[in-house]
C-alpha cells in the first residue's frame, strides 16, 4: 500500500503561531499526519458490499488486518463447518468489525438436497456461528450462488435474506490479483462484489481495491438484511 505523504511538523518558514497552530488541529483529530494513512473516500456518495467466502480458516488474520489496515469493512460468508474449527476466528472477524453471515455447514449443491439436508446445512451453521461468538446471521449466501424455491423456503423459516452478487473477482478461479482489482473498479453504488476467505491474490488486491473506491467516492457498506443491497453501516 502507497504511504500517505510524509506531512513535517515545523516547514522552514514556520513560525512559533503556526507550529502551535497546526499541534492544536493535529491533538483535536482535525488534521491527520503519519504514515500507512487507509485509502478513504472524503464523503461516500454510495455503498458497496465486499464479500468474502469460506471461512473462516488459517488465512483469516492475514485478510483481517489487509481490511483493518486499509479502512475497510466486510462481510464473511463463513460455512459451518469451520466455524466450529476456528471459533477464535469467528471472533476476530466480529471485533474487527465486519458482518458474519451462513454459507451452508458443508458447502454442497443445496438444490441437489432435500429440504431435510437444507435445512439441517443452515440451522447447523446459524448455531456454530453464535456459539462462535459471531451472532446469529441474518444473511445466507447458497454455495455456487445455486437456490430454488426449496432452499428459499428454509431460508425464510430462519429470517435469513440471501444474498448471491453483482460482481465476481474470479479469485477462485486463480485470477491474478490485477483482475481482482479491476473486477473491483465495476462495482457501483449498492452492489455487491464476490470475493473468498483464502486466495493469497485477493489479500494483495485490497489495498488497491480501497483506493480505487476512495477515488470514485465509494466506501465499503453493510448488506441490508431487509434489501440485499449494500448500504451505509447501520
Amino acid at each position: 500500500m502507497k504511504s500517505a505523504p510524509h506531512f513535517s511538523l515545523r516547514p522552514r518558514s514556520a513560525t512559533p503561531t503556526t507550529v502551535l497552530a497546526v499541534a492544536a488541529l493535529i491533538a483535536a483529530g482535525t488534521l491527520a499526519v503519519g504514515l500507512n494513512t487507509p485509502a478513504r473516500a472524503a464523503t461516500c456518495n454510495g455503498y458497496v458490499g465486499l464479500t468474502f467466502d469460506d471461512g473462516p480458516s488459517g488465512n483469516t488474520p492475514a485478510l483481517l488486518n489487509a481490511l483493518k489496515q486499509n479502512g475497510l469493512r466486510a462481510t464473511t460468508f463463513n460455512e459451518g463447518q469451520y466455524a466450529a474449527t476456528y471459533p477464535a476466528q469467528v471472533r476476530a472477524e466480529v471485533a474487527a468489525g465486519m458482518w458474519v453471515g451462513n454459507h451452508s455447514y458443508t458447502h454442497p449443491h443445496l438444490t441437489q438436497q432435500t429440504q431435510a439436508t437444507i435445512d439441517s446445512e443452515i440451522s447447523r451453521t446459524q448455531q456454530a456461528v453464535a456459539a462462535a461468538g459471531g451472532g446469529t446471521p441474518r444473511l445466507f449466501r447458497p454455495p455456487y450462488g445455486e437456490t430454488n424455491a426449496t432452499v428459499k423456503a428454509v431460508e425464510a423459516k430462519y429470517g435469513l435474506k440471501e444474498i448471491i452478487w453483482d460482481v465476481d473477482s474470479q479469485d477462485w478461479n486463480g485470477a491474478t490479483t490485477d483482475a481482482i482489482v479491476a473486477a473491483a473498479a465495476r462495482l457501483t453504488t449498492g452492489q455487491i462484489i464476490l470475493m473468498h476467505d483464502w486466495p493469497a491474490n485477493t489479500v494483495a488486491a485490497i489495498p488497491r481495491i480501497a483506493q480505487g473506491l476512495a477515488a470514485r467516492g465509494l466506501c465499503a457498506g453493510m448488506i441490508s438484511p431487509q434489501t440485499g443491497r449494500a448500504v451505509a453501516p447501520g
